[in-house]
């Protein structure tokens, strides 16, 4: 699949069949995830891949969202921010933030490749989600992504010429020099 394509089929579903999940495409997303640029060439990012029911359960409880226990795997997505932190201080969370990010959106394309689909989930507590999943106190968790083979249609996406405004806030019309 080109990477046009992927970004245009790419969303997020919340219904998944039972069909089986290769782990070798999970690895394959997480191999993608690896490939992004890293502050300080410091690689700080951790996967957590959950299959176990009663795991995806806790989660899907603890985060309000039930429809995550149906996915066949979870993937957390942690960081560790206290090297990050002590090259460059307050901006250390902040690039940790940036390569996640960036991490997180390769892992989902290469998802979508691969024909599977997956939620980027960020409604939890962190506290208790460390606890249920035994992630040590230092490290960040930066999302939650259910992975399985979707269900169902997905949503269309907004229109592009509703998400652009042009010169001013608000402003739709486009200047005649574009």
């Amino acid at each position: 699949m080109k990477l046009d394509e992927a970004i245009k089929k790419r969303c997020s579903t919340r219904e998944f069949s039972s069909k089986k999940v290769k782990w070798a495409d999970i690895l394959e997303a997480i191999d993608s995830a690896n490939q992004v640029p890293f502050a300080g060439n410091i690689n700080n990012l951790k996967f957590l891949i959950i299959s176990n029911q009663e795991k995806k359960d806790n989660i899907a409880k603890q985060s309000q969202q039930l429809w995550i226990s149906k996915a066949p795997y979870v993937v957390v997505v942690c960081s560790d921010t206290s090297r990050l932190e002590s090259l460059y201080h307050e901006r250390g969370l902040v690039y940790s933030r940036q390569q996640a990010g960036a991490a997180i959106q390769n892992f989902l394309l290469k998802l979508t490749d691969l024909k599977l689909s997956s939620c980027w989930v960020g409604a939890y507590t962190d506290e208790i989600l460390k606890q249920i999943l035994k992630i040590p106190g230092h490290f960040n968790i930066e999302a939650i992504i259910p992975i399985g083979y979707g269900k169902g249609k997905p949503a269309k996406k907004a229109r592009l010429e509703t998400k652009i405004f042009w010169e001013d806030w608000g402003t739709n019309k486009k200047p005649s020099y574009f």
